[in-house]
């Protein structure tokens, strides 16, 4: 893959052979952002684990203390006083069929999808559209709940989801390149705690293998794991 001069240039400035610890490695983020728009920090925890066993394929959700910076747009489905508790919470789209079939029509003005228990036959037709962008509700990330007003409120104040990738592999973001450094250091720290929390009894050997920090157009910056793993103390 070939990289244009900026990205070469960022590339420089990264030593391949060292594990950074957190502080040094945000610092470090700062100097190789060269895009204008306020580019994402995202991390990568590379884990081990073994996604092809059940217990092993790690899923779930949760809420950074200062949010990702990412301004979210919310669609319900769902009806009656839950419709109203939605709206209530701040969704910016709340209804059952007239969504359906405008979603079926093209429509995808939206980041996330949260719906009540009883809506699932209804929206169970957009399967394949929400499903191949990672959007359709499971009960295991929360997206379908009755509580949904309080599910509204988590992804406005910047709930963040993850998956296992097949290489036991977890991509975050943790926030923007404008946030102050404490505030990435303490979504930082919130994120890797959630990785060691959910730590499955079945996995042996060295469990956090390798984490990684990035910008969204830069490169990556290997971190010391045992340096995040003793900021959790």
């Amino acid at each position: 893959m070939k990289h244009g001069k900026k990205y070469r240039d960022a590339y420089s400035k990264v030593d391949r052979l060292k594990n950074y610890e957190v502080d040094e490695a945000l610092n470090l983020l700062q100097t190789l952002k060269f895009s204008k728009f306020d580019e994402s920090v995202d991390v990568s925890v590379n884990l081990g684990v073994d996604p092809k066993y059940a217990d092993q394929m790690l899923r779930g959700a949760i809420v950074l203390p200062h949010g990702t910076g990412r301004k979210s747009r919310i669609l319900v489905f769902a009806k009656g006083d839950k419709a109203s508790e939605a709206e209530a919470a701040g969704a910016d789209y709340v209804g059952a069929e007239d969504y359906v079939e405008k979603i079926q029509g093209g429509w995808l003005e939206f980041d996330s999808v949260i719906a009540t228990p009883d809506m699932m036959k209804v929206i169970s037709k957009l399967g394949k559209i929400l499903g191949t962008r990672g959007m359709m509700p499971n009960p295991k990330v929360g997206t379908v709940t009755i509580e949904v007003g309080r599910a509204v409120k988590e992804h406005k104040a910047g709930r963040v989801e993850y998956r296992t990738e097949k290489n036991g592999i977890i991509h975050a973001s943790i926030g923007r390149v404008s946030f102050e450094k404490a505030k990435l250091v303490d979504n930082f720290k919130a994120f890797v705690a959630e990785m060691v929390r959910i730590k499955p009894s079945s996995a042996k050997g060295v469990y956090l293998r390798g984490i990684t920090l990035s910008t969204t157009m830069g490169p990556g910056v290997k971190v010391d794991t045992a340096n995040a793993q003793a900021l959790l103390k």
